[in-house]
């Protein structure tokens, strides 16, 4: 069983999930079924089919007393959109083995083939390779803005769903820009004198990047120009000296000229007459030196003033728009874009105006193609759907959409509902109105059923599908159901003696308890455990030889049931 299958779910591993400390759950191809009491813990496979998928979990999933649950499964023969996706992302695949973990609590790491993956693109390769059915989506029937979405998986419209999407962004984009630029006149007037004040107030300043640092420094220095002055003007004195009173340099000439007379006459006299001449004249060097910083240097309180407001102005134009002169350039090149474009705006009105109005009968042009596409798609779609609820044993049922058209939105200018009558004689209405809930699992599986072949996901999972109906009804579900699993892995969670006995494979959830703790276990049923299990879901009491033998019998004729191509509809 299984032979061929592309992507199948192999093997799931589970440990401390909830109520079930250690599972390890072989699967194959085919239609794969469990069973269990009430409360044995059948939704919690589901979640942690849910959790290695990439969607979302909750710490309260892990069992009591530990510190972290885990799942891990096992896909082989991967390709198609799944193998694409992984190869988009750069995860390689071994002779087309995928094997997917993820932990829940404790850093909540998620891996693909060992290496690393983001919960986000775990999510994205999970719906390539498993699409699951819950109670809750019956809930997307009530809701008839999901019908559409439906509609248009089945109609498989190719690109023009994608074209009109681009069309219809192009037509929002449009009408936004134009909804800025056409502010009203008085509005475009106030704003243009603004701008235009503060075009010429900065560019008036003339600003120069850096200019703030040298002014700064020059303030510094003319507020400390007396200190400097009379800096200056006394170590010019010590050199020349004050008053009558000789300076270094006389000093230091006078020395030199008394050790000039001793050079020839002592040794050693002539090396430090020479170096009092060359200290000598070094002093005459610094005192003229000084001179000339006495007779350059020169200030005013003018110049203080002009300084100081100067940088006033600079820091008024910091106050108003930027920081530092870097900012407030970049704030004038925006005003001066904005103005520019303002000036142009009448032009600039004319020509979105003009380019709206061609987009805008090209978008009605193809929402009249996307809806073309959905009428006939809609025919299609009702036809195999009510095929599929006639043999689901829903043999009066009716099946309309309805097709309303209004303005052009993100999905075209339709709205449809789902109308149904499921009585002979009364007219299509609401599913909501109409359906009970056992209708709708046998609708949403009838629509799940139409779409199967619009999609190459290997996996199925039906979480009690068959909620809310017995006897025939159930049966028409499980041959469903296995007619399907033909082509497909299905998983399914079932309560119903019809639908467990046509199982390829049967699964046993049940729980124990030594005394202190809780366990669900998960084990795959040999034949006649099979047929125990069975005879306990037809039964009301307790087990019978009669109830094992029409166990015994129901899984034959099971067995004996046609596959995909031999159910009739």
């Amino acid at each position: 069983m299984g032979k061929g299958r592309k992507g199948l779910l192999k093997e799931l591993f589970i440990e401390n999930l909830a109520v079930i400390e250690r599972a390890d759950i072989p699967l194959e191809g085919g239609l794969n079924v469990f069973t269990g009491e009430t409360g044995a813990g059948k939704s919690i496979v589901i979640d942690a089919i849910n959790a290695v998928l990439g969607q979302r979990t909750s710490r309260e999933l892990i069992r009591h007393g530990k510190d972290k649950a885990g799942v891990t499964a096992r896909f082989i023969q991967v390709e198609g959109r799944a193998a694409a996706r992984l190869a988009e992302y750069g995860y390689e695949l071994s002779d087309g083995e995928l094997v997917i973990s993820r932990e829940i609590g404790a850093g909540g790491a998620a891996r693909i083939n060992g290496r690393p993956v983001a919960v986000s693109i775990l999510r994205e390769i999970g719906a390539e390779l498993i699409n699951i059915h819950g109670q809750h989506d019956n809930q997307i029937l009530l809701a008839p803005e999901k019908h559409m979405e439906i509609l248009d998986r089945y109609g498989d419209f190719g690109g023009i769903l994608e074209e009109y999407a681009a069309c219809y962004r192009e037509v929002v984009r449009i009408k936004r820009e134009l909804k800025h630029t056409a502010m009203n006149e008085q509005e475009k007037s106030q704003r243009m004198d603004l701008l235009s004040y503060q075009v010429q107030e900065i560019t008036a300043a003339a600003l120069r990047p850096g200019e703030e640092e040298e002014l700064e420094l020059k303030r510094a220095s003319i507020r400390n120009a007396e200190r400097i002055l009379s800096g200056f003007q006394s170590a010019y004195g010590a050199l020349y000296g004050n008053e009558g009173e000789g300076g270094a340099v006389d000093l230091a000439r006078m020395a030199t000229q008394s050790m000039e007379r001793t050079a020839d006459l002592y040794e050693g006299a002539g090396e430090l007459y020479a170096r009092l001449d060359g200290a000598a004249a070094e002093l005459d060097a610094a005192a003229e030196g000084i001179s000339s910083l006495i007779e350059s240097f020169g200030f005013s309180q003018a110049e203080l003033d002009s300084v100081e407001a100067r940088l006033d102005e600079l820091q008024k134009l910091k106050r108003k728009y930027g920081a530092t002169v870097e900012e407030i350039q970049a704030y004038l090149d925006q005003a001066r874009e904005e103005l520019s474009r303002l000036e142009l705006s009448d032009q600039r009105i004319q020509e979105l105006n003009e380019q709206g109005s061609r987009e805008y009968q090209r978008l009605l042009g193809l929402a009249d193609k996307v809806s073309a596409q959905r009428e006939k798609a809609a025919k299609r779609f009702t036809d195999s759907v009510i095929e599929e609820l006639r043999f689901l044993d829903m043999p009066s049922v009716r099946l309309e959409v309805r097709q309303e058209r209004g303005k052009p939105g993100p999905r075209g200018r339709d709205s449809i509902e789902f109308l149904i009558s499921t009585n002979v004689g009364e007219p299509p209405k609401p599913i909501a109105k109409i359906a009970s809930g056992g209708e709708l699992s046998r609708i949403m599986l009838a629509i799940k059923n139409t779409l199967a072949d619009r999609d190459d996901i290997p996996t199925l999972i039906f979480d009690e599908v068959d909620t809310g109906v017995s006897g025939r009804a159930a049966q028409k579900i499980g041959l469903k159901l296995k007619q399907a699993a033909g082509h497909r892995q299905i998983l399914t969670v079932t309560h119903l003696p019809q639908i467990a006995a046509l199982g390829d494979w049967h699964y046993l959830i049940r729980k124990e308890s030594d005394g202190a703790h809780t366990f669900t276990n998960v084990t795959r049923l040999s034949d006649e455990e099979r047929t125990v299990e069975v005879a306990r879901i037809l039964s009301t009491d307790q087990i019978t030889d009669l109830m094992l033998e029409t166990a015994r019998e129901m899984i034959l004729q099971g067995r004996k049931a046609p596959d995909q191509k031999g159910v009739k509809k």
